[in-house]
């Protein structure tokens, strides 16, 4: 396989690649069964392009990668130009800073990553037994791209262990990040998970739970046929609500959330809060193999704890009937601690074009990573858990 000759190549446009082509790399395991990762599918990534979330001027333009040997495509990656540093989640605005007033350009920069979107998965997406050649040639053909276009920098976001692996093995700077997510750890229900907890956390959870369910309403969650256009038109106005207060203005555009409806309702954990019959606020999850990944959440009313309930209680339910091992609920938020949500490292990976510039940032990141490792055993330490399941 070491001599199998490759052809890289950047696309425009994810309407240049066959759906069957790049799921045969990002999801191979989709014949068969749910895909493990919904996010890198033909499906989702091309719902954010055709509607607009992506492309023209939103500053993420699209240069995905393919590689082809044998006559067929073995490797693929989400690979983007980027002229701002927003909706990304690993935060490089100091990185930025710094080389901008150093009399440097960092914008533009390369970004291999899924947009708007804090999930771990594979991002150098191979076929099954091209793994090394296809990992190689995506992250050769990335740093190749950005080099020849004197681009300061590559950044590959919320990559697997191995890739990260992988790529520092190839020169490229790892870089260590914290999130927080829920271990399925053989619960039978949700009860079954509270007497894990300590006793202080496990009757604050019950209040919680008692206080949202009682806002004066019916939570539903929905997935598959049960998620009407109408539900939708509900999310959209919660979406701009957060999207507003959060950024300024949202990322995702309402045409992104009726392809969804289309082409990925069977993906997709609706939770809504109904009063009267009438959506007041939701959560919206996609759905993994084996993961819940919660996404975005917004409401038109506020009512105690109401976010806990739709955001992370009501994802550790689905988790728990479906028999599913982990609930991601995306970056940030040291309150999800609190309610069992374990912290875990992600991984990230840095090509930097200035080699001066390189330097300080590989002192930057190894620092970060060692403080990175101390917040984990600290809050692992302090955890919600009971000291005799440790």
């Amino acid at each position: 396989m070491t001599d199998t000759q490759v052809n890289i190549r950047a696309h425009a446009s994810l309407s240049e690649i066959a759906p069957q082509d790049w799921d045969a790399c990002a999801c191979p395991e989709a014949a068969s069964d749910r895909p493990i990762d919904p996010f890198t599918t033909h499906r989702f990534l091309y719902a954010l392009e055709r509607s607009g979330s992506v492309g023209g001027q939103t500053g993420w333009h699209p240069h995905y990668l393919t590689v082809t040997a044998d006559d067929r495509i073995i490797a693929c990656a989400p690979l983007y130009g980027k002229s701002h540093s927003q909706g990304e989640y690993v935060f490089d605005h100091s990185w930025a800073d710094a080389y901008q007033r150093a009399g440097g350009s960092y914008y533009p920069k390369l970004l291999m990553a899924v947009p708007f979107t804090p999930a771990t998965g594979r991002r150098l997406l191979t076929r099954l037994g091209y793994e090394t050649i296809g990992q190689a040639a995506l992250i050769q053909g990335a740093v190749q791209l950005a080099a020849e276009n004197e681009l300061s920098s590559l950044h590959i976001t919320f990559c697997t262990k191995d890739e990260s692996t992988a790529g520092q093995a190839m020169g490229l700077l790892p870089r260590a990040g914290l999130q927080y997510h829920w271990e399925n750890q053989g619960f039978s229900d949700f009860d079954a998970y509270l007497t894990s907890l300590n006793s202080r956390k496990r009757k604050a959870i019950r209040k919680e739970r008692r206080t949202a369910q009682g806002f004066g309403g019916e939570i539903v969650a929905l997935t598959g046929a049960d998620i009407q256009p109408a539900h939708w038109d509900a999310f959209w106005n919660f979406y701009q609500d957060t999207g507003a207060r959060k950024w300024g203005s949202p990322y995702l555009t309402r045409q992104f959330f009726d392809l969804l409806h289309d082409n990925m309702r069977d993906d997709i954990l609706l939770v809504l809060a109904l009063r009267h019959g009438t959506p007041v606020a939701g959560a919206l999850n996609l759905i993994g193999r084996d993961t819940v990944f919660g996404r975005y959440w917004g409401a038109i009313e506020h009512h105690p704890c109401l976010h806990f309930e739709l955001c992370y209680y009501q994802a550790i339910d689905f988790a728990l009937t479906h028999g599913m091992s982990r609930v991601e609920a995306g970056a940030q938020g040291d309150h999800k601690h609190a309610r069992g949500y374990a912290p875990v490292q992600t991984h990230s990976l840095h090509w930097i074009r200035d080699e001066g510039f390189r330097d300080a940032v590989a002192r930057f990141v190894e620092e970060e990573a060692a403080l990175v490792k101390e917040d984990i055993a600290a809050l692992a330490e302090l955890g919600p858990f009971r000291k005799s399941d440790k």
